[in-house]
């Protein structure tokens, strides 16, 4: 059985209209242009802002793995050009990481500082543990990526300590 959100339409908007429409509300975006098209991506940032969208990734396990077919919860998928489909040609996850996420909005031209904060302190403040994750201050754990000019990873830091 496949569940599909209904789609938004003018006269019956459903969740995506309330989503899009409640400040409180915080939409999470998986910016790997595939799962969402760049004009929509748009809509939702500029009806949300920065403040109140989260990156993720929805990457299962053939994250990073070359192309072919792979078990996601016992089902199988295929990744073909970095994309995972079902058996039926649906999208069964994702390949994307949080690097690329940010690469994807920034090129829609959402400002860095935004764009790292969707992927930083948004999620944070969420959980409720943004004075330990999220942000670089006196007393958080020093979770750090440094990124290159092309904003690819050029190295980690996990609670201070350079990772391997």
């Amino acid at each position: 059985m496949y569940n599909a959100m209904r789609p938004f339409t003018h006269r019956d908007p459903g969740v995506i209209g309330a989503v899009l429409t409640t400040p409180e509300l915080t939409a999470e975006l998986i910016a790997d242009c595939v799962h969402v098209d760049d004009v929509a991506m748009k809509v939702l940032l500029q009806a949300k802002g920065a403040g109140r969208v989260i990156l993720i990734s929805d990457g299962i396990s053939a994250t990073g793995m070359p192309d072919g077919k792979y078990l996601l919860g016992g089902v199988e998928v295929t990744v073909s050009g970095g994309v995972c489909r079902n058996a039926e040609g649906r999208l069964a996850g994702s390949t994307l990481t949080l690097d690329r996420a940010l690469r994807n909005v920034v090129k829609l031209g959402v400002p860095l500082a935004d764009a790292v904060r969707m992927l930083t302190l948004n999620p944070a403040t969420l959980l409720g543990i943004e004075f330990k994750k999220g942000a670089l201050r006196t007393g958080a754990d020093a979770d750090i990526v440094l990124l290159n000019k092309g904003l690819e990873i050029a190295r980690v830091w996990a609670r201070g300590t350079p990772a391997q």
